[in-house]
């Protein structure tokens, strides 16, 4: 496919996915304009700070892109000026992973991002996570060659949304020059936390972590999917806290409390699997890949909240895949795709059919929470395949 074509796609992608948060049902834009913007209006104002004030979910740079989308005065509604936002986010990593599009890899790629964008729909964009997903992508496409950038660019996108720490751990396991990656988040991650404590929020500084360990179990977590069917009793509930709907019942409580120590040893046993295969010799092409999409899986699989736009965090991976090794990819990518379809139907589609735990919609949910878990374990097995004569010449596709 030809340059201009690939980016008059990626384009019409975005026009169709931020057209769909208009028409579907459910709400799709509703955390732009029902919590972003109030909490950018509020820093504007001299109001609270998130993160700064006051405990919050997300980290304090998170605040940044809210409180840039509502400075685009031209715009009427908050809602498409964080359209616009993400859109162009989304173009200059587009850019950075097209290049020049003479590489076949990278124009597959490119393509594969565009499709993936059409079938998550506006999930896709009118999310924090949105955001990060760009930043995220940009600095692991970098690594290989500018590894201290590529640090600072994950180190930012891990102070918007935590996911890209696994990003950084298998960095930090696959790259020879891990040091530079570690120093470069480590600067980003200094100045942040500077310009935080300077403005009186060391108190909530790293308040996001402890407000995540608060969570309930959310009905879209993988552990959710036997109480939606009615094991243990479990009913949904909405959660005023933390504006989320959840399921309560017998067991519930011992699940989300177990599932943050589950998270950790299954990230550490893939991080030692990963380490292994290094040290065995095995190429940086069989490794990081996997790795990285290994341990973005583990997060969602192993996760308590389980919200659909998680699912935009597995691009990722799946780009570096196909660029790097893309005979090696074509599995995971497609069922990769799969999940973004089914994640779609989800939410915002069926999503109230969901809420009132109707089995069609049930089925739609455990299907795509099954594919996850059949990502995670396709990922492990290429990892632990690896091997150290299988080497490659290229980094970069």
């Amino acid at each position: 496919m030809r340059r201009v074509a690939l980016w008059v796609a990626f384009a019409a992608a975005h026009v169709w996915a931020i057209t769909l948060g208009w028409l579907w049902p459910n709400q799709p834009m509703g955390d732009t304009y029902l919590v972003y913007e109030p909490w950018a209006v509020s820093a504007l104002s001299g109001g609270e700070v998130m993160g700064v004030d006051a405990s919050w979910v997300y980290p304090p740079l998170a605040l940044a892109p809210m409180i840039l989308a509502k400075t685009l005065v031209w715009f009427s509604s908050y809602s498409l000026a964080w359209a616009v936002l993400v859109a162009v986010c989304d173009a200059l990593a587009f850019a950075v992973l097209l290049g020049r599009g003479s590489s076949r890899p990278r124009r597959l790629a490119a393509g594969y991002w565009t499709v993936f964008l059409a079938l998550l729909g506006p999930i896709a964009i009118f999310r924090i996570d949105a955001i990060s997903v760009p930043l995220a992508l940009v600095g692991l496409v970098l690594a290989a060659r500018r590894p201290a950038i590529a640090g600072a660019l994950i180190g930012a996108a891990t102070w918007i949304k935590v996911w890209p720490a696994a990003i950084v751990a298998a960095l930090v396991i696959a790259l020879r020059r891990r040091v530079r990656v570690v120093w470069g988040g480590l600067a980003v991650s200094l100045a942040i936390a500077g310009v935080i404590v300077a403005a009186g929020g060391s108190a909530n500084l790293l308040s996001f972590i402890a407000e995540q360990g608060g969570r309930g179990l959310q009905i879209e977590a993988v552990a959710a999917t036997p109480f939606l069917f009615g094991f243990g009793g479990a009913a949904v509930e909405y959660s005023h806290e933390i504006l989320t709907f959840q399921v309560v019942g017998a067991g519930t409580d011992a699940i989300s409390a177990a599932l943050t120590p589950v998270m950790a040893f299954v990230v550490l046993l893939i991080c030692l699997l990963g380490a292994w295969r290094v040290r065995a010799g095995a190429p940086i092409v069989r490794v990081l890949p996997p790795l990285a999409l290994a341990l973005v899986a583990a997060l969602i699989v192993t996760n308590k909240v389980g919200s659909p736009q998680f699912q935009s965090w597995l691009v990722v991976p799946i780009l570096l895949w196909i660029v790097w090794d893309r005979r090696r990819a074509v599995g995971p990518a497609a069922l990769v795709l799969v999940i973004a379809m089914l994640t779609h139907i989800v939410y915002p589609i069926v999503y109230q059919r969901v809420l009132e735990t109707q089995t069609p919609a049930l089925l739609v949910l455990a299907a795509r929470n099954f594919a996850v878990v059949g990502l995670l374990v396709w990922a492990v097995a290429a990892l632990w395949s690896a091997r150290a004569q299988e080497r490659s010449s290229t980094l970069v596709g």
